[in-house]
């Protein structure tokens, strides 16, 4: 073959002539599999003068030996040797910087053979543009010259070929996650998400081991080496020998849909309580997200449930809103029956929602046995918190005006007991259509010991489609704007009110508070 990495002088086949500009074709191989590659690969490196392929310092390049047989002997060859393929180098702008000049020296050879018209192919694992070499030669080349890109089959579809599963299906979504990604951030995707398959392993592989164990996901997680190559190996990645993994495996989290636990006698469920925030989705915390992705029954109000997406094969049981206890009970029989199950509460599950229903009934046989846990959701004081500014700046309490499960008394004498400690309020449940009294006795309250000018957030259905947030003056709270989906905020003394530049009026509490005696 003519040509070597330094030969850009060596006069190519094919050239376009004097003054003519060559192209560039970004090639994607395919996973390994010779055979695997398209045919309008085979046809553009046949078009090419120029072939060129990465490779590490051995000298030895995996893309090289996908396409071997399809080279010429009149084929220019250039192997883009990197410098360095760990992050130890003793090149003064660190690893990223050593890459960059690489890059860039790499690119300036290829542009030679490009200035001179001939056409040069880039070779590249998979596809081009996805996780590979090849996109730092188009970003610095392709707006210069004409380029086409030939899509390759990646090696996350192969992945799923050779494990024989579907990788998603329905409504899943796939998330691709590199494995060079932070631990904690790791856990956190792999925990939100549907189906997943986690690139670039080899000494990342540890870090994506403990993440899919700290997700609740290593049982299901599987391990593809080599896709379509010899040397191939697939199995489950809770066994697989962390020494032995190469850079080139990917590890598989493929979809859920019928890949429910098993029930019957002898099988092991559990409870987990988890909380949805005040609204839909986009409140969802990414742990929350995924226990609910891994129930194989949801439980819950029915209009709670309703912000939760649905799933192929998952079981859905609605309810009404007063029955919390009927509810927990079911819940912890479909658990005993060997069922994964999520109750779905709003906004946060331990603030006056299911959390405390649920561990009720658990703490009563038959229920003792069934495991349960709780996962934290957006709390609709926090919500309507941030809405409004920041009035819970300071401290604060959090009451229910609701007298369905405690005496109008003991709220009364609660509502004192934080106004006069001069306390920011969260108010919830403060009126439905069988209650319209309990807001104005509030008022009258608070007024005890309240500026008539105390600023009160007023907000209903925050993140919802009907959100509406104001505030008005203490004194002039109307018990009329307020039911069972709204929420008060009233501020202590302390509470401020100031404008925006748009005009937008802000709410917050100091976080200082003055000393006693010093009149502030």
């Amino acid at each position: 073959m003519s040509g070597a990495a330094s030969g850009i002088t060596v006069r190519g086949a094919g050239g376009g002539g004097q003054g003519a500009t060559g192209r560039l074709l970004g090639v994607g191989l395919g996973p390994g599999d010779p055979s695997l590659m398209t045919v309008r690969a085979v046809e553009a490196i046949a078009e090419a003068d120029v072939v060129a392929y990465h490779s590490a310092r051995h000298g030895r390049s995996i893309a090289r030996s996908i396409a071997a047989r399809h080279l010429r002997p009149d084929h220019i060859e250039e192997a883009l040797v990197y410098p360095v393929t760990t992050e130890e180098t003793d090149h003064p702008g660190g690893y990223r910087g050593a890459l960059e000049e690489f890059y860039a020296q790499a690119a300036a050879r290829l542009a030679a053979h490009l200035d001179a018209g001939r056409t040069v192919a880039v070779l590249a694992e998979g596809d081009p543009l996805f996780y590979g070499s090849y996109m730092h030669m188009h970003k610095r080349l392709a707006h210069r010259y004409p380029t086409e890109v030939v899509p390759g089959v990646t090696s996350v579809s192969a992945a799923a070929a050779r494990l024989g599963t579907p990788l998603s299906e329905a409504e899943e979504a796939l998330t691709i996650l590199p494995g060079t990604l932070d631990e904690e951030e790791l856990t956190a995707r792999l925990a939100s998400s549907d189906a997943v398959a986690v690139m670039k392993l080899g000494r990342t592989f540890p870090k994506v081991r403990r993440a899919l164990e700290r997700s609740g996901r290593l049982a299901e997680a599987r391990y593809v080496e080599r896709a379509t190559m010899d040397g191939e190996r697939t199995g489950l990645v809770a066994d697989v020998d962390p020494d032995s993994v190469p850079y080139f495996s990917v590890a598989v989290l493929p979809s859920r849909v019928g890949a429910g636990a098993p029930a019957g006698p002898g099988a092991r469920g559990e409870v987990v309580v988890v909380g949805t925030g005040p609204a839909g989705p986009l409140w969802l915390t990414p742990e929350t997200r995924g226990a609910l992705a891994a129930a194989d029954d949801l439980v819950g109000y029915t209009t709670y449930l309703e912000r939760v997406p649905r799933r192929d094969g998952q079981r859905r049981h609605g309810s009404d809103n007063r029955v919390e206890a009927e509810r927990a009970e079911f819940a912890l029989e479909l658990a005993r029956q060997g069922r994964r199950v999520a109750v779905v509460s709003g906004g946060d599950p331990g603030v006056f929602a299911m959390a405390t229903a649920v561990l009720e009934a658990a703490a009563q046989e038959p229920y003792d046995e069934v495991p349960v846990r709780v996962l934290p959701g957006v709390t609709a004081a926090n919500a309507v918190a941030a809405r409004a500014g920041a009035p819970l700046g300071h401290d604060y309490a959090v009451l229910s005006l609701s007298d369905r499960l405690k005496p109008w008394e003991v709220i009364a004498e609660r509502l004192r007991a934080a106004a006069a400690a001069d306390l920011v309020l969260a108010l919830y449940n403060p009126g439905s259509r069988s209650r319209t009294w309990q807001v104005g006795k509030a008022r009258e309250v608070l007024l005890e010991h309240r500026s008539p000018d105390t600023p009160v957030v007023v907000a209903r259905d925050v993140g919802g489609d009907g959100e509406r947030v104001a505030t008005v003056r203490l004194a002039e709270l109307d018990p009329a704007r307020v039911d069972m989906r709204t929420l008060l905020l009233v501020g202590s003394s302390q509470t401020r009110t100031s404008r925006g530049p748009d005009g937008r009026e802000y709410v917050w509490t100091p976080r200082r508070y003055p000393e006693p005696g010093s009149g502030g």
